[in-house]
């Protein structure tokens, strides 16, 4: 209240549920010398509850205690009723929906983003993965019978889906609250306790994530951790049964790195110069419109956004026109746009203006620092050593490059590290047979970007630079669940074939078997 209000009081003790009456006697108090507006005074109102009951559990337990109890919690077998599993993603649907403008206005707070942007992006595939896992959870967790071959008669085979344990998942600011209930219903769906460690550098979403948790799950069976990177640091030195992290590759190495002395498996969603290559055959216009959706969604800071575009250079001109007049349709007014997002901080803000050193700006390329914004910005005559060719741009810079013949295009996409993500626009099947077939990259779009993440009938996953394992709809369910093999052997008959001693008579038998 001192921080809030500047009221000195203080209390000897004071229940959680005791907060609200508190906050509202420190409004009444403060107000005769700080009048506020109604409307503004019930957002404050509830601003300063949020700030005061932010769940910090984790900050005042004994993390080893906190863990064990999740583990314990685990083993006492809650999590292996289809119904609990059931009844908690429901809690989370209708808390999602019930909290939505809180969770909102914190992606606001912290990303600038619009409302609209943030429902399509984030809370909507969130929902929507939800529903998906609900409809599908019976299904999923069935034993399934599978094929015995003859050798093993008598004989059943059944595979047994059971899920890791307690796990980990660690997720990035760029889209805090799709990265982090996107695997978390993937983990609670397959059975498993969770701990979730939000970005500290979304720490608005941050909170509006860990009260969201803290209201649909019991701390033994979800709990989120708040905090910086010695609480990341810490988490990682534990034992967890799976790790899922969200994030750059080289974080993701250190990642791998430390789970590895627990033998932990792993998904890593890294990164990567995802590629988008334009040939002669495309339909410019649309290809413009639908690279300029997907490069400047979240002011670019979208681990799928296309890098860098790679067009036939008999369309290069055509194709970077038509990237202005889509980007002066979607961003009126460049940096002053209050639909833009920001950049994240002001050195990653630094460090984007200072890719536009050495190539020519054809769009935009202007940021105000006070909001951290930067236009919309597409760079040519930008040779493959130019900086912002070196490394993942992550942000509104579109550097446009030419290709004179598609073995060029290959060469160039297959010389790199495998990317998260390709794009390739063209009405040719031989152009797009080139990409698919030849070339390694996580997933994609013929025609399209970054859409091709938004289906739970999908996986969504990197593969080599760009990370390992995937996730989304049964992929996700996959992802946290061990799959037990179990063949269940009859005792009325035992085929003395195997046992020695091993005859010729034996042996032709066993041939038969084993064609």
């Amino acid at each position: 209240m001192d921080r809030d209000f500047g009221i000195t009081a203080t209390f000897p003790s004071i229940r959680r549920e005791d907060v609200p009456t508190r906050v509202d006697w420190a409004f009444k108090e403060a107000h005769p010398w700080y009048p506020v507006p109604s409307f503004l005074e019930r957002k404050e109102f509830e601003t300063v509850i949020e700030r005061i009951m932010d769940p910090r559990e984790e900050r005042t337990m004994d993390p080893d205690e906190a863990l064990r109890k999740q583990r314990g919690f685990f083993e006492s077998g809650a999590t292996l009723d289809v119904g609990f599993r059931r009844r908690s993603l429901e809690r989370l649907l209708a808390a999602l929906t019930e909290q939505e403008p809180l969770i909102l206005a914190a992606l606001h707070e912290d990303l600038g983003k619009s409302g609209f942007e943030a429902f399509m992006t984030e809370v909507g595939l969130c929902r929507a993965e939800i529903r998906f896992a609900l409809r599908h959870l019976r299904r999923w967790t069935c034993v399934r019978r599978v094929p015995t071959p003859l050798a093993q008669f008598a004989a059943a085979s059944r595979v047994y889906p059971e899920p890791y344990g307690v796990v980990l998942v660690l997720s990035p600011w760029n889209y805090p609250v799709q990265l982090s209930l996107e695997p978390l219903v993937g983990a609670v769906a397959a059975g498993n306790c969770v701990v979730l460690k939000p970005s500290n550098q979304t720490p608005a979403t941050a909170r509006a994530l860990a009260r969201l948790v803290e209201a649909v799950f019991e701390p033994d069976h979800v709990r989120t951790v708040l905090g910086d990177r010695s609480e990341t640091a810490y988490l990682l030195e534990q034992k967890f049964d799976y790790v899922f992290f969200t994030g750059s590759t080289e974080v993701g190495r250190q990642v791998l790195g430390k789970v590895a002395k627990h033998l932990t498996p792993v998904t890593l969603e890294l990164g990567g110069k995802s590629p988008a290559i334009v040939d002669m055959t495309a339909r410019i216009d649309l290809a413009a419109k639908r690279l300029v959706f997907g490069k400047f969604v979240n002011a670019g800071q979208t681990c799928v956004a296309p890098d860098y575009i790679l067009v036939h250079e008999s369309v290069k001109d055509a194709l970077v026109a038509a990237l202005g007049r889509e980007i002066a349709k979607a961003w009126p007014g460049g940096a002053e746009n209050p639909d833009l997002p920001h950049i994240i901080s002001e050195r990653h803000f630094d460090r984007l203006l200072g890719l536009l050193d050495g190539a020519t700006v054809s769009v935009g390329g202007q940021g105000v620092r006070d909001t951290l914004r930067i236009a919309p910005t597409v760079l040519v005559d930008v040779g493959a050593d130019h900086a912002s060719m070196a490394a993942e741009i992550f942000g509104p810079v579109l550097p446009v490059l030419p290709y004179r013949d598609l073995d060029e295009a290959v060469r160039f996409v297959r010389s790199r590290p495998k990317p998260l993500a390709l794009y390739v626009f063209t009405e040719r099947r031989a152009t797009r047979d080139r990409f698919l077939l030849e070339v390694s990259f996580g997933g994609g779009c013929v025609n399209d970007a970054i859409v091709h993440l938004a289906t739970p009938h999908m996986g969504f996953g990197g593969v080599g630079d760009s990370g390992m394992g995937a996730y989304h709809g049964r992929t996700g369910f996959d992802t946290f669940t061990h799959y037990k093999s179990i063949l269940d052997k009859k005792s009325w008959v035992d085929l003395p074939i195997r046992y020695a001693p091993f005859t010729q008579a034996k042996e032709r038998v066993l041939r038969l078997f084993l064609k």
